[in-house]
């Protein structure tokens, strides 16, 4: 899908021609590699390394120090696909520290940095604009605040939430990002949004009528079989096949 380097610039143009975008979460060398092989044109270095990779119950334990080590380990596969990395939690507080950081991830090899927030981080967003620094947006359930929320719910189910998520969405687009994730949003509302602004929204959990979809690699082939979300249809059991390999060799070596 992806036979040359994919840009920001890419994003646009798909959305614009009615191309779906395919995305998905890689953490490390090999994943980036094979991944990028087939031709995926989006990879997104996710906080939610924190529980697929690290063992914490959530991204609020994900550090700068952690997403830093990863992305270089990422980019060291040099993908065609447009590598983008989370901001971590409490890493986007100020403008000044949003910018701070986002380079530290544009240095590690991160092509585009992405946080969660609508208005409230507008300032955060534009100044990366400003630096220079390629910015994708996260709207709906936010991971990062799952602590004080008290829990994942779907985004969308009020006209207060509605009339928020709309505006929000605005707010991001004219600050310049170029995408904006839709994370467990009513889907008639991920819909809606999508019509309304020229960016891309890549939806998780938010219906069929974004202009793309991401996953977390590990839920779609079966790598983190302790914990799928009920909006994944894994297309592999890849944690079978590895127990029973390890079954196989452990036989063999008993012979």
């Amino acid at each position: 899908m992806a036979p040359e380097k994919v840009t920001v610039e890419f994003l646009n143009r798909w959305k614009a021609e009615g191309r779906p975008i395919p995305a998905l979460t890689t953490y490390d060398y090999p994943t980036t590699r094979l991944l990028d092989e087939t031709g995926i044109p989006f990879l997104l270095v996710g906080d939610s390394l924190g529980m697929v990779v690290l063992g914490y119950p959530d991204t609020t334990h994900v550090t700068m120090e952690h997403m830093v080590h990863h992305v270089r380990a990422c980019a060291r596969a040099k993908p065609r696909a447009l590598l983008a990395a989370d901001l971590p939690y409490r890493s986007y507080e100020s403008p000044d520290q949003a910018v701070s950081n986002a380079r530290r991830l544009m240095d590690a090899g991160a092509e585009a940095v992405k946080a969660e927030g609508g208005r409230v981080i507008q300032p955060q967003v534009e100044a990366l604009r400003a630096a220079g620094i390629p910015f994708i947006g996260h709207l709906g359930m936010l991971p990062q605040h799952v602590v004080e929320e008290g829990g994942y719910r779907k985004k969308g189910r009020s006209e207060s939430e509605v009339k928020a998520l709309l505006a929000d969405a605005d707010a991001l687009t004219e600050a310049g990002a170029l995408a904006i994730v839709l994370e467990l949003v009513i889907p008639d509302v991920a819909r809606q949004i999508t019509r309304r602004i020229p960016i891309p929204t890549i939806g998780i959990g938010s219906g069929p009528d974004c202009d793309g979809q991401i996953l977390v690699t590990h839920d779609l082939i079966g790598t983190f079989p302790w914990f799928t979300p009920g909006f994944v249809k894994p297309k592999l059991n890849a944690s079978q096949l590895m127990r029973q390999a390890v079954d196989d060799w452990i036989r063999e070596v008993g012979r």
